[in-house]
């Protein structure tokens, strides 16, 4: 039998990424039009920055086969649309018995998690603080504080990603907003939809 390979990468906790990583994308702040509650205010945003990077991810895969993990890092910027603190636009696991794990490098903010029945969870995270993100659950990270979130995260190699289901329920159940006390809070989405009992079932049902 061949062995692979052992790897190494390290986290640059400046920059935001991981040194090593076999992939890297952006996103900036056109390309998450339609996730904030402030259509006004993001079209002011998006003029004055349009091109410039909300969030980042670089990420280390070795492989696609089931038992392997790929591992990697998330910077999202500082700043709000509105009231509302920059965040990524989320995902569940496209197999969504997968878990994930965060790990908190620098800044502060959290993720925010939501069943397929629309409950929700809002776990903060911070330097040194380890997030469990379960199996079947759709999650987000958001930033509200003043410097950059940057966290490491890890996720079985086959777990694919589903953004779909978010935008399908016309977004997360909740937004997180200033709460005008230098803090966050969280506040009802009024464009949320919900999901059908048969999406609820194809999640539970996706998995490998």
């Amino acid at each position: 039998m061949t062995l692979m390979e052992p790897g190494v990468c390290r986290v640059d906790v400046v920059r935001g990424q991981l040194v090593g990583a076999t992939s890297h994308y952006v996103k900036t702040l056109a390309d998450l039009e339609g996730l904030y509650e402030d259509a006004v205010a993001f079209d002011a945003l998006k003029g004055a920055m349009s091109d410039e990077v909300v969030y980042e991810v670089t990420d280390y895969k070795p492989s696609a086969n089931p038992g392997d993990m790929i591992m990697g890092v998330t910077r999202v910027r500082p700043g709000k649309v509105g009231r509302e603190y920059f965040l990524t636009r989320g995902h569940i696991h496209a197999n969504a018995n997968r878990p994930e794990m965060y790990y908190g490098e620098s800044g502060c903010g959290l993720m925010l998690l939501e069943s397929p029945e629309g409950e929700i969870r809002a776990v903060e995270i911070g330097p040194r603080t380890l997030c469990y993100v379960p199996p079947y659950w759709i999650h987000r990270s958001v930033n509200t504080g003043s410097a950059q979130l940057v966290m490491t995260f890890a996720y079985p190699a086959d777990a694919g990603q589903d953004y779909a289901i978010i935008e399908e329920a016309g977004g997360m159940k909740s937004r997180v907003v200033d709460d005008g006390k230098g803090g966050w809070m969280l506040v009802d989405n009024a464009g949320y939809r919900g999901r059908s009992a048969r999406r609820v079932e194809r999640v539970y049902a996706s998995a490998l």
